[in-house]
This record gives structure tokens, C-alpha cells and sequence, in this order.
């Protein structure tokens, strides 16, 4: 059983999260501010953090950085925040991923189940029991997906998991086209309803990301009314 710990200052959060990931089977650790989930991660550190950003005493961006001094576990974000400047400065600083307010709660569930998976293959990597060979490289494009790692001409590009799960489903296979449908089934559990407009924002996105170190990038072209695919470089 995982130890997922949440850290909220919104009671209401707390509680419907909370039941929703001990009903998934997680033991769940609830703290209404940053500082005192850390006094209890000195004491002992969670397989996982649902962090959200803005609480009192101690915010969610110097939470993270205090865990980051003694700790690669796994850290999602919540934020209500439309704000991608603090999306970037999170996930340089070593956030995996964001889910924004208001979220569907299997949504989340997803997500944590696939950072917790990620973590167990490089736990697996680390003590010889994977192949580390399985890097994808496709032109400029290398993806590493036992450590979510991405580079584009030799240059790191931070992506969440949805990003992620999303450029490596069009890289596998340059120049075939991926529905819209296809991609949602790709990043979404099949339980959860997203609008195909979600796939785009997501697309849109991950092009800015690219184009961050490399304003050349064009490798994700789109085809209107189709899908999206991939083109190698």
C-alpha cells in the first residue's frame, strides 16, 4: 500500500481526496500547510506528494524545494493558478506533474498510479532487473521513459506525465497520424471524460515546451479535423 501524502490548506480537499485514494487502496497522510508536512517527512518521507501551491505558513513551490534537498519522490502539483511561468519554475525545480483546480478525482488517481509505476521501473532499472537500453530516439528527439526524461538536440525539456505519455505515443511511429481519440486513450484512464479540446491544449503546450529550446521546432505537425503526428528530424 503506497503512502500518497496531501497537502492542502482547503479542508474540503482534504477530506473528498482523501477517501477517493483510500478507496483506490492508498494510505493517505492529510497536512493543511507545507511546514507541517515536512516536519512529518523528516520524520518519515511518502512514496508520493499531492502538493498545492498556495497554503499559509509554507507554500507548496518551498515544499518542494525542501524535498528536493533529500528526495526524489514523486510530486504533483494542484493549482488553480492558470499560470504557466509557475508550471515551468515547478517542474525545473522538480515537480513531475500538475493537475489543475477544479480536477476529476480519477483523473488524479491516474496520474499518481502512473508516476508510481515510473517509479517502481526505475527502482527496478537501478537494481539490474530492467533493460536500460529502451531509450526512444527519433532524429533530434531522445525520451528516456524509465526516468521521464526528454531532450531535443541535446537540450532537457521538462514535460508532466501527460506531456510525456503524449509525444512519446506520436514519436514511436514518425509519419502515421494519431486521432485526437487515440491520443485521450493514451493519457487518459478510459473511465475518464475529457473533451478532445483537453488533447489540443495539451498539443499546444508541448510545442511551447519544444520551442523554449528550439524555436525551429515543427516536428509535431497537425492535421485539422484528423489528429496529429509526428515527423522526424
Amino acid at each position: 500500500m503506497s503512502r500518497i501524502a496531501l497537502v492542502d490548506d482547503d479542508r474540503n480537499i482534504l477530506t473528498s481526496v482523501s477517501i477517493t485514494l483510500e478507496a483506490e487502496g492508498f494510505e493517505v497522510e492529510t497536512y493543511n500547510d507545507g511546514q507541517s508536512a515536512l516536519d512529518a517527512f523528516n520524520r518519515r518521507m511518502p512514496e508520493l506528494g499531492v502538493f498545492d501551491i498556495k497554503m499559509p505558513r509554507m507554500d507548496g513551490m518551498d515544499l518542494l524545494q525542501r524535498v528536493r534537498q533529500k528526495s526524489k519522490m514523486p510530486v504533483i502539483f494542484l493549482t488553480s493558478k492558470d499560470d504557466e511561468i509557475d508550471e515551468v519554475l515547478g517542474l525545473r525545480m522538480g515537480a513531475d506533474d500538475y493537475v489543475k483546480k477544479p480536477f476529476s478525482q480519477r483523473l488524479l488517481v491516474e496520474r499518481i498510479r502512473a508516476l508510481l509505476r515510473r517509479q517502481e521501473a526505475i527502482a527496478n532499472s537501478e537494481a539490474g532487473e530492467v533493460d536500460e537500453s529502451k531509450a526512444l530516439v527519433r532524429g533530434n528527439l531522445t525520451m528516456d521513459p524509465l526516468r521521464h526524461a526528454v531532450a531535443w538536440k541535446g537540450k532537457d525539456v521538462a514535460l508532466t506525465v501527460t506531456e510525456f505519455l503524449l509525444l512519446q505515443a506520436l514519436a514511436q511511429r514518425p509519419g502515421f497520424v494519431k486521432s485526437r481519440d487515440q491520443l485521450m486513450d493514451v493519457a487518459y484512464d478510459d473511465q475518464v471524460y475529457v473533451d478532445d479540446r483537453t488533447i489540443d491544449s495539451h498539443i499546444k503546450r508541448l510545442r511551447k515546451k519544444m520551442r523554449s529550446v528550439d524555436d525551429t521546432f515543427t516536428a509535431i505537425e497537425t492535421l485539422y479535423g484528423i489528429g496529429y503526428k509526428y515527423n522526424e528530424e
